[in-house]
């Protein structure tokens, strides 16, 4: 298979994993506070990772010989990725938790999925040009979440204003992964995010909440889907399949999330969008496919 075309398959297997994560997210919430869940489910993701960093270096000195050890800058470099990643995506996930308890699992998929319009409009202070249409797409999102969102005497919920910001702390992920992915090990640059991702979420844990083993082991299933598959899985998936993957079409096919959040909201949760929410969903996502025409093409290099 064409890397290409490998690459694009791991970002829609992600985008499979990612949006069936928002009902598991539903459920744990039921047993569990935000930060005491994405504590458990950041551990696992970097738990799980470690196996496969082993083997993966096994393989590697098996096939190269003997191999000198990575050099202190390649070292700092991969810390400074992982704090910086592990820092975004503890903020995002853990607003998105948060949003996620007064919002439904289809709804916070795209509202989440704002960060596909909110990635080339950050990239706008990193010097890439946007085309007309980015801006015609954010107008048409604007409208979409208008109605999925706001109600009557224009009043957005507590929750829908939380999954927002999520949306921006995800776009600030992307870049910072697309920015270190290609220069460090895709598999550890993964783990050790997830790790200061979970220290963090940790330590508010313990401040702000009262976790306990009953709660912790009611909610094994959805822990494990979303520390194991969504974690430790999706996102290395992300890692590799951002590097063979144009950002277009990468940003395109991680969208797909909220259609699949959507699907499994309604198979497993019983959650059925309204007439409204249904028209602010074909908006947001018509302004995601319209927002891939808007993005600047990485030059080569």
């Amino acid at each position: 298979m064409e890397p290409s075309r490998r690459g694009s398959l791991m970002l829609l297997v992600a985008s499979v994993i990612w949006g069936s994560t928002f009902v598991a997210q539903s459920l744990a919430a039921q047993h569990l506070r935000p930060f005491t869940f994405q504590f458990a489910r950041s551990m696992l993701g970097a738990a799980a990772l470690l196996p496969a960093i082993l083997i993966a270096d096994r393989v590697k000195k098996k096939k190269h010989g003997h191999t000198r050890p990575p050099a202190q800058a390649d070292k700092r470099l991969l810390l400074k990725g992982g704090l910086a990643c592990g820092l975004a995506l503890f903020v995002a996930t853990n607003l998105q938790q948060f949003g996620l308890e007064e919002s439904g699992a289809g709804k916070a998929g795209f509202i989440t999925a704002l960060y596909i319009l909110i990635v080339p409009i950050l990239g706008l202070f990193l010097g890439h040009r946007a085309r007309p249409a980015l801006w015609v797409s954010v107008g048409i999102a604007a409208v979409g979440l208008y109605l999925l969102s706001v109600k009557s005497g224009f009043h957005i919920s507590t929750g829908d204003a939380l999954l927002i910001l999520c949306a921006v702390a995800f776009a600030v992920q992307i870049l910072l992964v697309d920015h270190y992915g290609l220069k460090v090990s895709g598999m550890k640059l993964c783990s050790l995010q997830f790790l200061v991702s979970g220290l963090l979420s940790g330590v508010l844990m313990i401040l702000l909440e009262k976790p306990d083993a009953t709660s912790i082991l009611a909610a094994w299933g959805p822990l494990l889907y979303a520390g194991v598959l969504s974690s430790g899985v999706a996102y290395t998936l992300q890692i590799f399949g951002q590097r063979t993957t144009p950002p277009a079409i990468a940003s395109l096919l991680m969208s797909l999330e909220a259609v699949f959040a959507v699907i499994t909201a309604i198979l497993v949760l019983g959650q059925v969008p309204t007439p409204r929410e249904w028209a602010g969903s074909a908006l947001m996502f018509s302004a995601i496919l319209l927002a891939q025409r808007g993005q600047e093409q990485r030059p080569a290099v």
